[in-house]
């Protein structure tokens, strides 16, 4: 029998839609956007891993709006960097943080 080649994954294009200046759809389209940001803006679980020295957040590990996956994500990262320092924010406030074990 002979080997099937792998299978490509598909890729879908991105959307696009035009609309004339004076047509109703542009609104609706304006109202779109609106909602996609506002709907960022309550991503408001962020689990953050700082630098070595603790001085400022080197890379963001996750980001949700669901409090249970922030925090599924934030003990996770606590596994995976065991000694670096580690916070879980909700909006501005640091709900919890990881110090690092010290070796």
């Amino acid at each position: 029998m002979p080997a099937r080649a792998p299978r490509a994954a598909f890729v879908a294009p991105p959307a696009l839609r035009l609309a004339a200046g004076d047509d109703d759809d542009a609104d609706r389209l304006d109202d779109l956007s609106r909602r996609r940001a506002d709907e960022r803006d309550e991503l408001v679980y962020v689990v953050e891993l700082w630098d070595e020295a603790g001085r400022a957040v080197e890379q963001v590990l996750a980001i949700t709006v669901n409090s249970s996956i922030g925090f599924a994500a934030y003990f996770a990262a606590t596994r995976e960097h065991p000694n670096r320092y580690l916070t879980l924010r909700h909006k501005n406030a640091i709900v919890s943080r990881w110090n690092g074990r010290k070796n």
